[in-house]
């Protein structure tokens, strides 16, 4: 029986890397009694996936990791079961039961949407309000050069982020920024490399303790070649009664 598993990451919990997290979780998953899938073979392993690993120092509302399980109660028991055991900062949101045939999380990620805030009890340099820098970061998106140099396994190439942003608005009150970017193998973006280019714009060097960026949520694209339609990866399942 496959299962999507959606958490929360937040607080403290943003300093931890992805490898150490899947270690959590395979405790996780054994003090709170989840009957998961082992491989086969000499050295056995909890069959698990997660969508997206998120950078450290990023908080997430929108996580995703997949499980098999031999059986399961109830999604609302086995919410409560693993957030008995969850950490300060770590949060179950959902537990639901995915088609037999169903595509692993990490295969179908397609976009991310993020929310991005300036830090107020850090000195960025960048000598201007949130609403000011999410403001003109609007207008750069719109007319400034987004091509940056991304470094991969065969060297570098140039790379152009604008047709990569999908969808782009200022928070409420203007001190943020929330933007729907292009994720997955194909085409995968960071906010990180948006603010570093505009920082670039300005002459600045880019402050990357100066900003708070959270994954709200993580999409898969179910719409046709010419166009997206965006759907969370928690509405591929169904909850367990």
């Amino acid at each position: 029986m496959k299962i999507r598993i959606k958490f929360s990451k937040q607080g403290n919990m943003k300093f931890i890397g992805h490898l150490d997290i899947m270690r959590y979780f395979q405790k996780a998953m054994r003090r709170a009694d989840v009957e998961i899938r082992y491989s086969e073979g000499f050295s056995p392993h909890q069959i698990m996936s997660f969508a997206a690993p998120l950078g450290v120092g990023l908080t997430g509302s929108g996580e995703y990791l997949d499980i098999e399980v031999l059986s399961t109660d109830s999604s609302k028991e086995m919410v409560r079961r693993l957030n008995d055991v969850m950490v300060e900062d770590m949060e179950i949101l959902s537990y639901k039961r995915l088609p037999d045939d169903a595509a692993n999380a990490m295969s179908l990620v397609a976009a991310c949407d993020y929310t991005i805030t300036l830090r107020k009890d850090y000195d960025n340099g960048l000598s201007c309000s949130g609403k000011e820098f999410f403001t003109n970061l609007m207008l750069f998106i719109e007319n400034g050069n987004l091509e940056v140099v991304k470094k991969t396994k065969k060297g570098e190439k140039l790379m152009d982020l604008k047709p990569l942003i999908y969808e782009k608005r200022l928070t409420e009150g203007g001190e943020g920024i929330f933007l729907k970017l292009s994720s997955g193998s194909s085409a995968n973006m960071k906010p990180e490399q948006l603010l570093e280019a505009y920082c670039k714009s300005l002459g600045k060097e880019y402050p990357a303790f100066a900003f708070r960026i959270n994954r709200e949520e993580v999409y898969a694209d179910s719409g046709p070649d010419t166009s997206h339609r965006f759907t969370p990866l928690e509405e591929f399942g169904d909850d367990i009664e």
